[in-house]
């Protein structure tokens, strides 16, 4: 999918900071009337913005295994050095940087250009059992130092002399994260799905559950399907011509980041997850509630959050390599030394501990395709871009959640997009909820109840709606999350109007019956 971002922001000193120029030109606050539906959108950046690469995208992509790699490292800080692995039919290749983000005429910016080096077929996968797990037992093949390099989300772009292209992804993570609005890159998901080697948390080559993998390694690349970026491209890439045009300070950080460093929020002002961040360790769910606890404002921006629970364990490349979920309490061997760390989904038993805790909507279906319908537009998220009733169309799905008050719920909760949609799998008729809550920290909490909220913050998304009316909702409704949440708690200024009495949803009479994905069935 190629994704059409036209950003905003001011680099220095090695920063990604708000500037004037980016707030003038970002979607207003106000953006109409709530009668009109009107919004005014920026056309493009302001002249002082840098001037962006062109054709920084794929044009040949394939085939499979004609060029792919990986790093030893999934983030690094400005000026650390990140060792890749290449494996290539072509004789020589050259990797170039890309930074994803705001810049005049393009989605990227080239900052670094590697030599051109020679290209060589490296080792075959090697398969360890019992838990399948996929590693490229490859030797290294540059280092990139990543010196004077901005914080921010990047592609590395291997090009062999035979036309075949991929990427690496890295994040170049902010080194504090004080006054600033964190994004969180999925990392543990897009390993999660990843197909390489034939195994994924999934399946294995003969598409079977049974087979799957019990563990994923980092040390492989991801596969040519994902054009070798993971999910970013899909689920991650459109948040960010909004996030770097909002004219808010903002960090950069991975799921790996927030599971190992217990300091990495503080002083941060909001978190912000993606289209799909489903695979959380412990110590990731305590850093996000903790940062919750201290008035941090979090947003969930996808419809299958924290539901895998993982751990980590290291690899001969570093610590947290190894990302480890059974998917069964019983299966688990860590089940009799450490129940609590135990890989079973996070709702299931013998600890059941369901995600809408810290996110407020429950997960409900995979898969499940509906038009967004706006039920609370005098919410100061909504007020003024949005008109009662207005549907927003294909934006549900493709996994989305709900509220279920006989779950535990956090009250306050203000229900915004109240959706009726038909699961997939079991056929049964229910609502998608997009919620915000407030907490007695002032935080707030905001969840967008579906997968494709991202997507469709893209004009050309395929998954959702397509068309500028969609896009330009979902930017500024974004923009000014963004913005009220880079100021400080919003749940002080804008505390949550429980509706679900209103909307009939204040109980639920039985517990609903935990939903499992179909076996072997990914998203997209």
């Amino acid at each position: 999918m190629r994704i059409r971002i036209l950003v905003c922001a001011a680099i220095a000193a090695g920063l990604v900071s708000s500037v004037a120029a980016c707030t003038s030109g970002a979607p207003s606050n106000s953006g109409g009337t709530a009668s009109s539906g009107a919004i005014s959108t920026p056309s493009t950046p302001p002249a002082d913005v840098p001037l962006g690469t062109p054709a920084w995208q794929l044009a040949h992509p394939g085939p499979e295994h004609a060029i792919e790699g990986f790093a030893d490292r999934v983030s690094v800080v400005p000026g650390e050095p990140v060792r890749l692995f290449v494996s290539t039919v072509a004789s020589s290749y050259v990797v170039t940087a890309f930074r994803i983000g705001a810049y005049r005429g393009s989605d990227a910016l080239a900052v670094w250009t590697s030599p051109r080096q020679p290209g060589h077929v490296q080792a075959p996968p090697v398969i360890r059992r019992p838990t399948n797990t996929v590693v490229a037992p490859w030797s290294p093949s540059l280092t990139v130092t990543t010196e004077g390099w901005a914080p921010g989300d990047y592609l590395l772009r291997l090009d062999g002399d035979n036309s075949a292209q991929q990427y690496v992804p890295l994040t170049v993570r902010t080194p504090a994260n004080e006054g600033r609005v964190v994004v969180i890159n999925a990392v543990t998901t897009w390993q999660a799905y990843n197909q390489w080697g034939g195994y994924s948390l999934y399946k294995g080559p003969d598409g079977r559950r049974e087979d799957r993998s019990r563990a994923v390694t980092f040390d492989r690349p991801y596969e040519a399907g994902m054009s070798g970026a993971g999910q970013f491209l899909e689920f991650e890439l459109a948040f960010m011509r909004v996030a770097e045009h909002a004219g808010v300070p903002l960090g950069y950080a991975t799921d790996t980041d927030l599971h190992a460093d217990p300091h990495l929020l503080d002083g941060a002002r909001a978190v912000i997850t993606l289209g799909h961040d489903e695979y959380w360790s412990a110590a990731m769910r305590t850093a996000a509630t903790s940062a919750r606890d201290r008035a941090v404002n979090l947003a969930f921006l996808g419809g299958n959050e924290v539901y895998r629970h993982i751990r980590f364990a290291p690899t001969s490349l570093g610590d947290n390599r190894l990302e480890i979920n059974y998917k069964s309490f019983r299966e688990d061997p860590v089940s009799r030394t450490d129940p609590a760390d135990a890989t079973q989904d996070w709702r299931q038993p013998p600890d059941p501990r369901p995600e809408s805790v810290l996110v407020g909507g429950y997960y409900s279906c995979f898969p499940g395709r509906a038009d967004l319908i706006a039920t609370d537009p005098g919410n100061w998220l909504l007020d003024g871009i949005v008109r009662n009733g207005e549907r927003l169309p294909g934006v549900v799905g493709i996994e989305y959640s709900k509220v279920n008050a006989s779950v535990p719920t956090p009250r306050p909760i203000e229900v915004l997009f109240h959706s009726p949609v038909t699961c997939g799998a079991t056929h049964r008729n229910e609502f998608a909820d997009a919620t915000y809550y407030s907490t007695p920290s002032g935080a707030g909490v905001f969840s967008t109840g579906t997968q494709d909220w991202v997507c469709g913050m893209d004009p050309g998304c395929k998954g959702a709606g397509e068309g500028g009316r969609v896009a330009q909702v979902l930017d500024a409704v974004t923009t000014r999350l963004l913005q009220q949440f880079a100021a400080g708690p919003a749940g002080a200024d804008h505390p949550a109007h429980d509706n679900l009495a209103q909307l009939g949803i204040d109980h639920s009479p039985t517990p609903p019956t935990p939903y499992l994905p179909p076996d072997g069935l990914a998203p997209h």
